[in-house]
C-alpha cells in the first residue's frame, strides 16, 4: 500500500504535469507495479474517454440530421447553400464512420438517439430559418440508417 505522501505525490503529478503522469502510469501498468498507479485519476480519465466518444457521436449525428433537413426543407437558402450542406454531411459521415471503426459498440446508439436528435435538429433548423413548424415534419422523413448512408443525399 502506498504511503499517503506517495499518493499525494501522484495526485499532484496528475495536476502539475498530465503528460508525465500518463507516462508514469503506463510504465507502472506495463511493469504490473499496481501500487504506483494513481487509480482514482486513471479511472476518471478512462471514464472521461468513454463520455467523449459518445459526445462526439451525438455532435456528428446532430449536424448530419440538421443538414439533411436543410437540404430537404429550406428552399429559400438551398440554391446558395446546398453544396456546403452536402459537403458538411459527407464530411460528418466520414468522421462518424472513423469513430465507429474505432468504437463499433457506439453504432447501436445511432438508432437509440435518432428520435431525440431528429427533434433537436428540427428545432435548430426552425430557429435558424424562417420556416414555420408545419414545414418540417415532427415525424422523421428519413431513418437513422439514412444518417450513415452515403447514397442518401436528398434534394
Amino acid at each position: 500500500m502506498p504511503s499517503p505522501a506517495a499518493s499525494e505525490n501522484k495526485l499532484s503529478l496528475y495536476d502539475q504535469d498530465f503528460y508525465r503522469w500518463i507516462q508514469e502510469t503506463v510504465q507502472a501498468l506495463k511493469h504490473r507495479d499496481l501500487e504506483q498507479v494513481d487509480w482514482e485519476n486513471l479511472i476518471e480519465e478512462i471514464d472521461s474517454m468513454g463520455r467523449s466518444e459518445k459526445k462526439e457521436l451525438k455532435s456528428r449525428l446532430l449536424v448530419i440530421i440538421e443538414h439533411l433537413l436543410k437540404l430537404m426543407f429550406w428552399e429559400t437558402e438551398k440554391l446558395q447553400n446546398s453544396r456546403g450542406w452536402r459537403n458538411t454531411i459527407i464530411e460528418q459521415r466520414s468522421q462518424l464512420e472513423l469513430l465507429l471503426e474505432d468504437s463499433p459498440s457506439l453504432r447501436p446508439l445511432i438508432q437509440e438517439l435518432f428520435p431525440e436528435f431528429y427533434a433537436k435538429a428540427r428545432t435548430q433548423v426552425l430557429q435558424k430559418s424562417s420556416l414555420s413548424g408545419d414545414q418540417i415534419p415532427v415525424r422523421p422523413p428519413f431513418s437513422g440508417e439514412h444518417v450513415l448512408d452515403p447514397i442518401f443525399l436528398p434534394g
